[in-house]
């Protein structure tokens, strides 16, 4: 009789058990009650807030970060402005010892006229004769333009050394010009940034947020993939500076300066060497290449040794002067010399600027990433912040053995969104509110306008 009462008690308690169980399992399937809902919401809310405060904390990094830049920038607008005097001060006294070089010329104008006139053609054929020989193609079309170049080229300008006087002002009106696009662009990114800072403020002012003075998060480390956030035409910052890079880096080499080249040219993977780029020495050291004749035949002047009514022009006496053996073309040349060398400066300025802002470009667009959908809040049309307006967790089944609870939710006054969170976590759990409330945010990022 006792070991029946103990075995119907034993049973009993497995009964309890069993019930227990049941009805925890109840509590994660069953939706939650209205009540239950409105808990989520405000704890959902909790964690939004601490999200809301570090964003806007790092939109202030972003401030902090186009400050120091900003810093940066005027002292590069002092030295380019200083480089640039002194640029066109040397390329004002080489025009007034050109001015000078052609009045001695005119004594004698007939005289060298009919000296150029015989060297032209020899400097064409001698040119054109040798790029057929040792480069591939093109050699029609550098004869041609040869023609147009020495049509519009004095007779003593071939014997000066150093880039010509046009070729200068041409190259300070490209830098102008770039220099120009460069400050639009850096005007617009700075912009940018302050219009995010200032309705992130104003976010902060309306939720009573005080951030730090100095907050720099880990921006740089391991980060959720979420997708960019700028709309169109907007693209990032760094795609602001990126078509730039590069740009009039060459424009010396180009042009066929009269200095050598030193640089060697290294063989394809196959040991092959490309003509467009092989070093060819038409005379002496002097080093032109195939390129550099074809993009523009004022290379061709290299071969003025070769022709000797070219080498005549220098010799030309003008009533008792030699211009071309006299001071003033050395000085024209020193001129031009100083005028190069600071136009080279310029834009080795312009390409190590254009590379600060790609790099602070990168910065701002990672912040911009992470952080810059708070300003959007700024425009928001009520105060609500997060409300979960529906739960509903589906049993496990072949196609999805872990099972999924779908949410529908209300992120500040955007429409509300539905979608699905493992299961594995149940409502009852405070861990659950965070989920949900962290996949709303996400979405939101998608969607939010961050530059206007």
């Amino acid at each position: 009789m006792l070991m029946m009462m103990m075995m119907m008690k034993k049973k009993g308690s497995k009964s309890l058990a069993v019930m227990a169980l049941l009805l925890a399992s109840a509590n994660c399937i069953l939706p939650p009650s209205e009540e239950d809902l409105n808990q989520i919401s405000l704890q959902g809310e909790k964690y939004l807030d601490k999200q809301i405060a570090a964003a806007v904390n790092g939109v202030k990094e972003m401030k902090s970060v186009m400050q120091k830049s900003s810093e940066d920038h005027q002292r590069f607008l002092d030295t380019l402005e200083k480089t640039k005097e002194q640029k066109e001060e040397a390329l004002l006294v080489a025009q007034e010892m050109e001015a000078k070089l052609e009045q001695q010329q005119e004594v004698c104008n007939e005289t060298m006229r009919a000296a150029w006139e015989e060297c032209k053609p020899c400097l064409k054929n001698t040119c054109v004769k040798y790029y057929s020989r040792t480069c591939s193609s093109g050699s029609g079309l550098v004869g041609r333009q040869l023609e147009e170049v020495l049509n519009r080229t004095s007779p003593m300008s071939i014997w000066i050394n150093g880039e010509n006087v046009d070729v200068l002002e041409q190259e300070g009106q490209r830098q102008s010009k770039e220099f120009k696009n460069l400050e639009e662009k850096y005007t617009e990114m700075a912009d940018g940034v302050d219009s995010i800072f200032s309705d992130s403020m104003k976010v902060a002012d309306h939720l009573h947020y005080e951030p730090p003075a100095f907050y720099f998060p880990n921006f740089l480390g391991p980060t959720r993939s979420i997708r960019s956030l700028f709309q169109d035409p907007f693209h990032g910052f760094q795609n602001m500076f990126s078509p730039m890079m590069g740009m009039g880096k060459n424009f010396f080499s180009s042009m066929g300066s009269m200095m050598d080249i030193n640089s060697d040219t290294a063989p394809n993977e196959d040991g092959s060497v490309n003509e467009d780029v092989v070093i060819t020495k038409p005379f002496g050291d002097g080093r032109v290449t195939c390129r550099e004749i074809r993009r523009n035949s004022a290379g061709c002047l290299r071969f003025r040794e070769e022709c000797q009514k070219c080498k005549d022009i220098q010799h030309i006496d003008c009533s008792g002067h030699r211009p071309l053996e006299g001071p003033l073309k050395e000085e024209l040349e020193e001129a031009l010399a100083v005028a190069e060398r600071f136009s080279q400066q310029y834009n080795g300025l312009l390409e190590t600027f254009k590379k600060q802002m790609l790099d602070t470009s990168s910065i701002l667009d990672q912040l911009n990433r992470e952080f810059g959908w708070v300003s959007s809040l700024n425009n928001k049309t009520t105060d609500d912040v997060f409300r979960v307006q529906m739960v509903n967790t589906t049993n496990a089944d072949e196609k999805n053995p872990a099972g999924e609870t779908n949410v529908s939710v209300q992120l500040f006054d955007s429409p509300p969104v539905k979608f699905s969170v493992p299961s594995d976590i149940a409502w009852s759990d405070p861990k659950f509110s965070e989920v949900v409330a962290q996949e709303a945010l996400d979405r939101y990022k998608e969607s939010s306008v961050l530059v206007k």
